[in-house]
């Protein structure tokens, strides 16, 4: 009795394992796809409506959900509450507090870096061009991110199962 419900316990969690990590897959080009949005409109505040950075980083966050308007109201409330932070260092603080609640990965980690050391220091014409190249650079990562759960979100359920079988076999 007491080997079988240790037998469904490991088979649960192998399985919740596999599912869990086939989830991870599948909310990475979400995350993506939420972080080009918010360039998108950061973008639009600047260009067309003419909004210094903060007030704009503080638009942007109005609109975001979950760890994109954490990341982007973190930005905000640093340049607001301390004037000794240059902007690039309030995007990278944000980076680094909010970044391991979203499911992605370094490489748009790296874009969304390198974008916050070119904001802010330069005309309105030269940050929209740096969010456009931000954003096509985020845009072929969505595109690889969707592949990876095309080829892995099925396998992990499946592998999750499997070794969850495999451990249970061999401790019967």
């Amino acid at each position: 009795m007491v080997k079988m419900i240790g037998a469904v316990l490991i088979l649960f969690a192998g399985t919740m394992i596999g599912f869990q990590q086939a989830a991870r897959f599948a909310m990475r080009p979400r995350h993506i796809r939420q972080l080009i949005h918010a360039l998108q409109r950061l973008e639009t505040e600047i260009g067309y409506g003419y909004t210094p950075l903060p007030e704009a980083i503080e638009r942007t966050a109005e609109h975001m959900q979950g760890a994109m308007r954490a990341m982007f109201q973190s930005v905000g409330d640093t340049l607001q509450s301390d004037k000794e932070c240059s902007f690039r260092e309030c995007w990278e603080q944000a980076a680094a507090s909010h970044w391991p609640r979203t499911a992605m990965k370094a490489p748009e980690r790296a874009s969304f870096i390198r974008l916050g050391s070119s904001l802010g220091i330069s005309d309105r014409d030269d940050q929209i061009k740096h969010l456009r190249l931000a954003v096509q650079q985020l845009q072929a990562e969505e595109e690889a991110a969707r592949d990876d759960q095309a080829r892995y979100e099925k396998m992990s359920k499946s592998l999750g199962v499997l070794v969850a079988a495999l451990v249970v076999i061999l401790i019967v």
